[in-house]
């Protein structure tokens, strides 16, 4: 039986791996646009405090990887189509027919409708090709705009302080992190970056960037203008659901997958950033990948397992402010219990019976994140 994967980030390469200990006879196969090496994505938004270059990110190159789990690489290979009805994946160097297949597609930046003369010069970091051109871009600036105040763009303004770069951050809402934390964590996180020069613009959107001398001049909606040598933007991700959609697989905010990973066709599954689990959840983080592909390993190698997520908290790389989070779910009931002080804050979302459904600890309060993980509720 052969088993194509169409992607080689986190989420493939670990499938590759399970399967391979699942299935040591299976065939399988990796397509990718790039060049497949493996490194570990989240590393990007922290990656410049150590001066890690994109090539030092690379923990295994795509050939040895391959010759070690004894994978059909097909690298720098963009798929074209998808035929799920003949079960057979469309290239410029051929079409690959298989038995089973997993989208390992990713997820795209975002982009902002911006105007303005420097508009297309605006940066995004989503892969080692995008940071390679980012660190390049970067050397000799000491002023970035981040465009974004959530969990990537937070790192990134603490990783570029650590590198000795100031930081603008600017964001429609009115404090960082607003999706994952309740207002007395995002004020802590602002004081504590804001405290080591992060300057933070909230409650506003960029509208112009315009191109200067040596930057760039940026106007909010309040019509206050920045200036910048360089503008980053990360207001987050979209799953690449392109190929599925024109396939005819089901597709709303991700790929929809069933408890096993398969989506509307059952031979054919999706995994990671572009998959859309239990009908709800999109969850781009490195755990979800890990317990997704275990399970789904099993699944392709015969042994039907469903996959399922226990609660699992984040840690987000703000080295200057701890931070765990595990927000409640949009259907959870309850309120917040918070202890604040300056050493940290201690927010734990409880229903009315009292069981725990979500926290957030920053500061010193992170170092009970052992203790209070394992009373959180599964994902479900």
């Amino acid at each position: 039986m052969n088993t194509t994967i169409i992607g080689s980030g986190v989420a493939a390469w670990t499938l590759v791996r399970e399967l391979r200990k699942a299935s040591p006879d299976m065939n399988i196969r990796v397509i990718t646009a790039d060049s497949g090496d493996f490194y570990s994505k989240p590393m990007l938004s922290n990656a410049l405090a150590s001066n890690k270059t994109a090539e030092s990110l690379v923990m295994t190159p795509a050939a040895k990887l391959a010759e070690q789990q004894k994978v059909e690489l097909v690298a720098h290979t963009s798929v074209s189509a998808l035929d799920i009805h003949n079960k057979t994946v469309r290239t410029a160097v051929g079409n690959f027919n298989f038995d089973k297949l997993v989208l390992g597609l990713g997820a795209d930046t975002i982009k902002l409708p911006l105007e303005g003369s420097g508009a297309a010069d605006v940066v995004s970091v989503n892969d080692l090709t995008d940071y390679a051109a980012f660190r390049r871009l970067l050397e000799g600036k000491t002023e970035v705009a981040v465009l974004g105040a959530g969990l990537i763009g937070c790192e990134f303004a603490n990783d570029l302080l650590k590198a000795n770069v100031h930081t603008t951050v600017f964001d429609l809402a009115d404090r960082p992190l607003p999706r994952l934390l309740p207002p007395e964590g995002s004020a802590f996180l602002l004081n504590k970056l804001q405290a080591q020069g992060v300057s933070w613009k909230l409650g506003r959107s960029v509208n112009r960037i315009e191109k200067t001398g040596d930057g760039y001049v940026i106007t909010d909606s309040t019509g206050e203008t920045t200036t910048a040598q360089l503008v980053l933007s990360a207001v987050g991700l979209v799953p690449r659901t392109g190929l599925a959609k024109a396939s005819g697989l089901n597709v709303n905010r991700g790929v929809v997958v069933n408890g096993l990973g398969q989506t509307s066709h059952p031979d054919i599954f999706a995994l990671g950033d572009c998959a859309e689990y239990l009908g709800k959840f999109v969850l781009p983080y490195i755990m979800p990948v890990m317990q997704a592909a275990r399970a789904m390993a099993q699944t392709l190698a015969g042994n039907p397992t469903e996959i399922k997520f226990p609660a699992m908290p984040v840690v987000i790389k703000t080295p200057d402010c701890p931070t765990v989070v595990n927000p409640p779910l949009p259907e959870h009931v309850g309120a917040w219990e918070i202890t604040a002080d300056d050493n940290g804050v201690k927010a734990l979302f409880k229903g009315a019976d009292g069981a725990l459904l979500g926290m957030a600890l920053l500061g010193e309060a992170t170092k009970e994140r052992q203790a209070l993980a394992p009373q959180l509720p599964a994902l479900h």
